[in-house]
């Protein structure tokens, strides 16, 4: 579950979002301890393992062959429904325009 934040929060400063998550009994003892020997806190141990995870799958090219697949088809997606607006409302010139491709 998250939480958005607007900032005014104290406990949620402005761009942080709040999970809440469940972990089973011997998990969350392992972590606890884990975080006392190191001098730190549930939440950095969760944060560092979590940039972990995610620095590996950024390094997973199967993975981003599907965001590719799935950004083109989001472009076709949005084609679509610009041509479809443009037949309703009869501007056939905007449907024609050409959109610039998206890169990286």
């Amino acid at each position: 579950m998250t939480t958005p934040t607007t900032g005014g929060d104290r406990q949620n400063p402005a761009g942080v979002k709040t999970l809440a998550i469940r972990l089973e009994p011997e998990v969350h003892i392992q972590l606890t301890l884990i975080a006392q020997l190191r001098g730190s806190t549930i939440t950095d141990e969760i944060r560092k393992a979590l940039m972990a995870h995610i620095a590996g799958i950024k390094e997973n090219t199967d993975l981003a062959s599907q965001a590719e697949s799935a950004i083109a088809e989001i472009d076709r997606e949005a084609a679509a429904r610009r041509e479809a607006i443009a037949q309703l409302f009869g501007t056939d010139q905007e449907a024609a325009k050409p959109r610039a491709a998206r890169g990286r």
